[in-house]
């Protein structure tokens, strides 16, 4: 009778091994994915505050958001771009000013956006993408890259 029984270790060991993998990837995935979104909320609050020192309209606010190495793209996801960062600065009672430049004396407020970024989870033979939520931060503004002893608009400080 022992002899009949040889494979049905293998079996069992097949069926539960094939569960485990699939729950350690599952919680190294979910892992990943939480990483991501607390590392795009981080990268609003650093555009937010570049953002609101820098000239009105300069690109080093959402490079430093998505963490742009020298190539442009981002250090801590796949696929997130410039393109997916989106500054807005905001009157007193926070609406979008069309026109900032020419409206520099309403600016109250710098909002930083991270929109529209598609997250690949790596799950074998599955590979589903999904769409995060925009992650958004809003600051006072400070000096705009106004610099009041030199009277002049200064460009953006090497971050």
């Amino acid at each position: 009778m022992r002899r009949l029984e040889q494979g049905v270790t293998c079996v069992e060991f097949a069926i539960v091994a094939a569960v485990l993998f699939m729950v350690i990837f599952g919680v190294i995935e979910f892992g990943r994915a939480l990483f991501i979104a607390n590392a795009l909320t981080e990268s609003t609050r650093r555009g937010a505050r570049v953002a609101a020192i820098c000239p009105v309209g300069d690109p080093a606010p959402a490079q430093v958001a998505i963490f742009a190495n020298a190539g442009g793209t981002s250090r801590i996801a796949p696929n997130l771009t410039t393109a997916n960062v989106v500054v807005s600065y905001l009157n007193q009672a926070g609406t979008p000013i069309a026109n900032p430049a020419g409206n520099y004396n309403q600016i109250q407020y710098v909002r930083v956006s991270i929109a529209n970024y598609t997250m690949q989870l790596l799950i074998p033979f599955v590979m589903p993408q999904f769409v995060l939520p925009a992650f958004t931060a809003t600051l006072p503004r400070e000096s705009l890259g106004y610099s009041p002893t030199q009277q002049a608009f200064l460009p953006c400080p090497a971050v």
